[in-house]
């Protein structure tokens, strides 16, 4: 690299420099800024293979430190040099060609798979052909003065295909849930049916790696953005109706929409009222025939359409009518319900099945039998979580059921365990437990069935305690002197404490309402955390349900709000 001569000479962002060189005895002494022979360059990996298991995992990080590539000839001088940073990534090893240049000056770069599998692709890398690819830091001083160059890095990157036809639905915390939407025409439209809770969100990951949700801004719910800032990005959230939902991502508008299926009739050969089955997103109905038989049936119904237009208002939902035909051995969508052909072998009972999970191959079938959905479990007991406080192990503590989907289970407990407990999943059931996997400790680990380890009891103390049968985990979150109310008059934030009472569970504290939030309010357990949290209506509190709207009908003054965590009530009085 060639020094840098006669400062004094050079652009104004070097004015610094300068005024220091006019202090030096010699009138016609000259200082040189050049680079340092060391980089201070360091990457992470020198291989990565990528999938689409590990799209939001960071593979590969970069990182070089500040003016590194700058040194001053004279070392009682130094530099206020404005310096830009530059990655320069190529499959050249002298970036003569082919080269993604983007600016970073955070001195660290960190990379999800997904993000170095695009680089890949705009690289021209065939997917499953391990490539060595080369990495440098190009930094510049002064407007269009290329500065020195760091060392260059070698990483061999083997990416895979990227597929645009499918979106993965993820859920809160950006995990897929095995749910897809389909995009057949490759066109950034991505659609299917779902089964959502009321007010249950979630992310839709495309192939690329970009992640969408709604745009972060309060009412405009069904407005989209793939921003990654989670000030600017939020999840995608249904209406408050349970139920099967018709829904469309639109990556080109920027909006989304669901369609809300409350019922679904079949008719023809055979006339009922279908009962949905929400966790596998079929509708069943039982049927009884006489003979062998080729029926011909009809399925149609009037949807609910909830879209930018709308919000997740129930009353301003637009009526839509819904129907299906048949094409080939799959049904579709269409304007009008067509004729459905369902053969079934011989007389007997028969369950007919819609089933819409797998978007672009809906089917709708006869299997033998009387098929009914799988009970959901609703609560899970807690045998020797508070043996400290009563003395013995019982089934009085439970956790509830908020999400049906991930079979996930919360509740809080004044926890004084002595040996241990388990997670039992009925009732005065002593032998269908769950317990912990070695290795977890008293507030999070694995769970597995009929194991031989109780799960380790914490220090006494108010602790909300969680559990999955999806993921087969437990996670328990203390709770300590004071809890928050956030939202009120739609101010978010954790300003607005309720501090514990002597009864363990019980908070209580002062709260003014200005104005009806829009969004309602909720009761956050710890300070800072948004994911914690209690919604609820006329008294009665659920953990992550819609947000308390009481303030909507009480008058602007001061309330005193008592809310007891371990039997999920609260109240607000004057």
């Amino acid at each position: 690299m060639k020094a840098i001569k006669n400062i004094y000479k050079t652009f104004s962002c070097l004015f610094m420099l300068l005024m220091l060189m006019t202090a030096c005895e010699n009138d016609g002494d000259t200082i040189y800024l050049s680079s340092t022979e060391s980089s201070d360059f360091v990457v992470t990996e020198s291989n990565v293979k990528l999938s689409k298991d590990n799209s939001t995992a960071i593979v590969l990080s970069l990182a070089w430190t500040k003016n590194s590539f700058l040194a001053v000839s004279d070392p009682s001088m130094s530099t206020t040099a404005t310096v830009s940073y530059y990655i320069q990534i190529s499959t050249t090893n002298d970036f003569s060609s082919n080269v993604v240049e983007t600016l970073d000056n955070n001195f660290s770069k960190a990379y999800t798979g997904s993000e170095l599998n695009t680089i890949a692709k705009i690289l021209g890398i065939e997917p499953d052909n391990e490539t060595p690819v080369y990495f440098r830091i190009k930094s510049v001083t002064g407007v269009n003065m290329d500065g020195p160059y760091s060392d260059v890095e070698t990483v061999n990157i083997t990416p895979y295909l990227i597929d645009m036809s499918a979106g993965y639905v993820l859920d809160a915390d950006k995990v897929e849930t095995g749910a897809t939407l389909h995009s057949p025409e490759v066109n950034g439209i991505y659609t299917g049916f779902m089964g959502a809770s009321g007010w249950s969100n979630f992310y839709l990951l495309e192939g690329d790696g970009t992640i969408w949700g709604n745009d972060g801004v309060s009412g405009t719910a069904f407005l989209m953005s793939s921003e990654n800032d989670n000030d600017k990005r939020w999840n995608f959230w249904f209406p408050g109706v349970t139920g099967c939902y018709y829904t469309v991502v639109n990556t080109n508008t920027k909006q989304w929409s669901a369609l809300l299926l409350p019922s679904l009739t079949v008719s023809g050969d055979i006339n009922a009222d279908m009962t949905f089955d929400r966790p596998n997103v079929k509708w069943t109905a039982t049927f009884n025939v006489t003979a062998a038989s080729t029926l011909k049936v009809n399925l149609n119904t009037v949807g609910k359409q909830y879209d930018y237009s709308t919000s997740t208002n129930d009353d301003a939902a637009k009526d839509s009518q819904v129907a299906f035909t048949q094409e080939g051995q799959n049904i579709v969508l269409a304007s009008q319900a067509g004729d459905i052909t369902v053969t079934v072998p011989e007389a007997g009972t028969y369950t007919l099945v819609v089933d819409l999970k797998q978007p672009g191959a809906w089917t709708c079938t006869a299997v033998s039998g009387a098929e009914e959905p799988e009970p959901v479990i609703e609560y899970l007991y807690l045998p020797g979580i508070d043996d400290g406080i009563s003395g013995s192990w019982t089934f009085d503590n439970y956790m509830k059921l908020y999400d049906e989907n991930e079979l996930n289970y919360a509740g809080v407990f004044n926890v004084n365990s002595l040996w241990g407990y388990s997670i039992n999943i009925e009732k005065d059931n002593w032998d269908d437990k769950y317990t912990m996997v070695e290795g977890g400790t008293a507030y999070a680990g694995s769970l597995e069935l009929k194991g031989q380890n109780n799960i380790a009891p914490p220090t006494a103390g108010l602790y909300l305690v969680e559990a999955s049968l999806v993921q087969f985990t437990y996670n328990l979150t203390a709770i300590e002197n004071q809890i928050y109310v956030a939202g009120l008059h739609d101010v978010w934030d954790f300003n607005t404490p309720l501090p514990a009472t002597a009864t363990p569970g019980v908070y209580e504290g002062q709260i003014t309402i200005n104005s009806a939030s829009p969004w309602g309010f909720a009761i956050h357990l710890v300070s800072g955390d948004w994911d914690h949290k209690f919604g609820g209506s006329e008294g009665k509190l659920y953990y992550r349900g819609s947000n308390i709207t009481d303030d909507a009908s009480l008058a602007p003054g001061t309330y005193l709000m008592t809310v007891d965590l371990i039997n999920e009530t609260y109240s607000i009085t004057q």
